[in-house]
C-alpha cells in the first residue's frame, strides 16, 4: 500500500516560492491500476517525484508498505527504489548499449551476475513481446518498441511499484492502446502496483480502476474510475471529463431531462449504432449532449453525456439497457452536479 498524507512541495525561484502540491492525500491499494490526471503545470510529475523521493516533500509523508521513504538512509533508498522503478514519456534508453544490455543494466548496478542477468533480460523481452530484438539498438527500434525495452528494463528488478509518467504522450493511439494492453497484462500476472500519470482522459478510462484529480497542486476528486467520470463535481474534474468542445451552456436546452454518462472501456459498440438500437429495441430515446469516443479496432472508448427522453421509468430503462453491455458503465449524472 502507498500512502500519501498530507504532501506539500515548495520550490524556491527568482520569483519567490512556488508551491507545486498542496496538502495531497491519497492512498493507493496494492495491485491497483491507479491514475493520477492533470493539466499541464497541475504538479503530476512532482507528485510522482516525490513518491520515489527524486524530489524531497517539503512536508508530509509518503509511506510504502509501512515504510516512511523520507527516513531511510541514502543506502537504505537506493535498495527501496529497486522496488518502485519508473518509465518516461522520453524512454531514457541508453543510446550506445544494445536492448539486451539496456535490460541488464539495472541488474549490473544491484550486483546480479552477468549470466543471471542477461538471463533475466531474455525473460523479459519475451514478456513485452521483443524477443528477436536483444542485438538491437534503441534507434533502430519505433517508438512502441522502445517502450516496451524500456517497461522490460523496469521490470528487471521485480519491482512491487511501477511509475508510468506521461508514458504513452509521445506515441500514436494505436501504440497507445498496444502499450496500455501490456501494462494490465503486466498488473495482472505480477500483481505489480501501476501508478499513471497522464494529462489524458483516455488513458485513464482505457487502463485505470481508480484516479486522483489534480489540479493546480490540489487533489480535487479521487476514487473510482466510472464514479469521477459519472457525476464529476470540481470545476477541474469536468473540463477533464467533459469532451472537448463540450459547451456547458448546452445542459441547459436539456435541463428538465435525466443525463446519464456512458463510458467506453474496449465495448464492441463501436460496430453498432447503440442510441439507435436501444431506441428501436426499447423506445428509449436519448438526446446525445456530448461524445468523445474512437474506434480502435473493432473497440469502443471514450465516454457520452445522454439526456433521456420520458422521465425517470425511462431512465432506469435506460441505465439497466446499457449496463447490461459488456464493457461500458453507465451511471446517472445527478443533477446538483
Amino acid at each position: 500500500m502507498i500512502e500519501i498524507k498530507n504532501l506539500t512541495k515548495t520550490f524556491t525561484t527568482s520569483d519567490g516560492e512556488v508551491q507545486a502540491l498542496k496538502n495531497v492525500n491519497i492512498t493507493i491499494e496494492n495491485g491497483d491500476i491507479y491514475g493520477i490526471i492533470g493539466m499541464s503545470g497541475a504538479g503530476k510529475s512532482t507528485l510522482v517525484r516525490c513518491i520515489n523521493m527524486l524530489e524531497r516533500p517539503t512536508d508530509g509523508t509518503v509511506i510504502i508498505d509501512g515504510t516512511d521513504m523520507a527516513a531511510l538512509s541514502p543506502k537504505q533508498l537506493r535498495e527501496k527504489r529497486r522496488d518502485i522503478t519508473m518509465i518516461f514519456q522520453g524512454f531514457n534508453l541508453l543510446m550506445q548499449r544494445t536492448c539486451l544490455k539496456n535490460i541488464c543494466f539495472p541488474l549490473e548496478l544491484a550486483g546480479v551476475k552477468k549470466a543471471d542477468a542477461v538471463k533475466r533480460a531474455r525473460e523479459l523481452l519475451e514478456v513485452v513481446g521483443l524477443p528477436d530484438k536483444e542485438n538491437s539498438y534503441p534507434a533502430q527500434l519505433s517508438g512502441g518498441q522502445q517502450q516496451r525495452i524500456a517497461i522490460a528494463r523496469a521490470l528487471a528488478t521485480d519491482p512491487k511499484v511501477l511509475l508510468c509518467d506521461e508514458a504513452t504522450s509521445a506515441l500514436d493511439p494505436k501504440t497507445t492502446h498496444s502499450i496500455l494492453e501490456l501494462i494490465k497484462e503486466i498488473n495482472r500476472k505480477l500483481g505489480i502496483t501501476v501508478i499513471v500519470i497522464t494529462h489524458q482522459m483516455s488513458v485513464v478510462e482505457e487502463i485505470c480502476n481508480r484516479v486522483a484529480i489534480l489540479d493546480d497542486g490540489v487533489v480535487v476528486e479521487n476514487g473510482e474510475v466510472s464514479e469521477i467520470f459519472s457525476a464529476p463535481k470540481s470545476d477541474a474534474a469536468r473540463r477533464l471529463v467533459f469532451p472537448e468542445g463540450f459547451d456547458e451552456k448546452s445542459m441547459e436546452t436539456y435541463s428538465a431531462e435525466p443525463r446519464i454518462r456512458v463510458v467506453f472501456n474496449g465495448a464492441d459498440a463501436a460496430k453498432t449504432p447503440l442510441i439507435a438500437k436501444m431506441a428501436a429495441e426499447k423506445g428509449i430515446y436519448a438526446n446525445i449532449m456530448a461524445a468523445s469516443t474512437k474506434s480502435i479496432g473493432d473497440k469502443a472508448y471514450g465516454s457520452m453525456m445522454l439526456g433521456i427522453s420520458g422521465g425517470e421509468e425511462k431512465l432506469k430503462e435506460a441505465l439497466s439497457y446499457l449496463s447490461a453491455i459488456e464493457d461500458i458503465t453507465a451511471e446517472e449524472v445527478r443533477s446538483d452536479v
